[in-house]
């Protein structure tokens, strides 16, 4: 055995234990986003679901056009017009968040966001240590895919927490989704590090995969925004014709923004990452021209590529069009985030074709 192939598989060995690492602290981050939840305050909650449910009763009555006389002039006094995300939507106030205003489920909230800074940090140096235990990128298999599409997703997270103070209602949900991620690539997914097939050897490796990755990481964000605009949506409306919600649901709901905000940042993260999308299909195709000697063949990951492109344009023409705005267009927002999925993982698991090396 060689010291440069000890080099690499002590490095190799490293890289596998800071993503257990990682997964530890991230572990840690979900339970402190849980306490977030639960130690946040409930009665603040329940304030704002009462005066929720006031509001909603009294703009349900049409705004009267009232008469007032000044100086013997009769002057029409107009309701005031509030514009909204989406046609029909409610003007309902942000929630306080997962904290409920609390200010130890805050205290929470922030130590789940140190931690959450802590183990991207550790993965990010898991996947830097793999990729140098083989001198490349480290996208070149299932596994080396997921570790390094978890933390660009954590990236992205921390990116958009840095820029808006509203999105740690992110947190729980993004935690949960990485731990699974991670936890099926260290068991299913796992892959020893080596060097790449001929195929792969190629600068496109860098552009189109990191971008493909990047783009999955943003669209997972939008998916979770459109998920909890569908149940916040369902909850407002439940309160808007004079419901009671249960117990959980006013205390989990009630704390997220208001439905037409999560509605209105879900478009604008699938808007905003769709035109690197349609380069990515743009840079594999033409690195197929250059691998295979043409630019696209119908393989089942060009073909799954190019559907999922045509599903979030439907999304975006949608939410353009007055009739399919709101649910219809969350409808095809999520079924966008499936056709991507299956991309990800059914095409590489289930079906052959010449990007099969990218397998498990």
């Amino acid at each position: 055995m060689t010291l440069a192939t000890a080099t690499n598989e002590h490095l190799a060995h490293i890289s596998n234990t800071l993503i257990y690492s990682a997964m530890a602290v991230y572990t840690l981050a979900f339970f402190a986003y849980i306490a977030e939840w639960l130690f946040g305050s409930r009665s603040k909650v329940a304030r704002t679901a009462h005066a929720l449910t006031a509001d909603a009763a009294q703009k349900a009555q049409a705004p009267a056009v009232t008469v007032k006389k000044a100086g013997g002039t009769a002057v029409l006094e107009r309701p005031k017009v509030v514009t909204r995300a989406v046609a029909g939507a409610r003007d309902v106030p942000d929630g306080p968040g997962a904290h409920g205003g609390d200010a130890q489920g805050d205290l929470y909230g922030r130590i789940a966001v140190s931690l959450t800074v802590l183990a991207f940090l550790v993965e990010l140096g898991g996947v830097v240590a793999r990729a140098a235990s083989v001198q490349r990128a480290p996208w070149g298999n299932m596994y080396e895919f997921n570790i390094t599409f978890s933390t660009v997703a954590v990236g992205v997270y921390l990116a958009l927490l840095a820029l808006r103070k509203n999105v740690r209602w992110l947190g729980l949900f993004l935690t949960t989704t990485v731990l699974l991620d991670l936890g099926l690539a260290v068991t299913v997914l796992y892959t020893a590090s080596d060097q790449l097939v001929p195929a792969l050897h190629s600068y496109w490796l860098y552009i189109h995969v990191s971008t493909a990755i990047f783009c999955g990481a943003v669209l997972y964000v939008g998916a979770v925004g459109t998920l909890l605009y569908l149940f916040k949506d369902s909850y407002e409306n439940k309160l808007a014709s004079g419901g009671k919600p249960g117990t959980f649901a006013t205390s989990v709901l009630e704390r997220l923004p208001a439905a037409a905000t999560l509605d209105k940042f879900a478009y604008r993260v699938n808007a905003a990452v769709f035109p690197l999308w349609t380069f990515t299909i743009i840079a594999g195709a033409i690195w197929a021209e250059s691998a295979w000697g043409r630019y696209w063949g119908w393989d089942p990951k060009e073909t799954w590529a190019f559907i999922t492109w045509v599903a979030y344009a439907c999304y975006l023409h949608a939410r353009s069009t007055a009739g399919w705005k709101g649910r219809k267009a969350a409808y095809i927002a999520l079924i966008a985030f499936g056709c991507w999925l299956f991309n990800y993982y059914g095409v590489n698991i289930f079906v052959g074709g010449k990007h099969s090396y990218a397998g498990v």
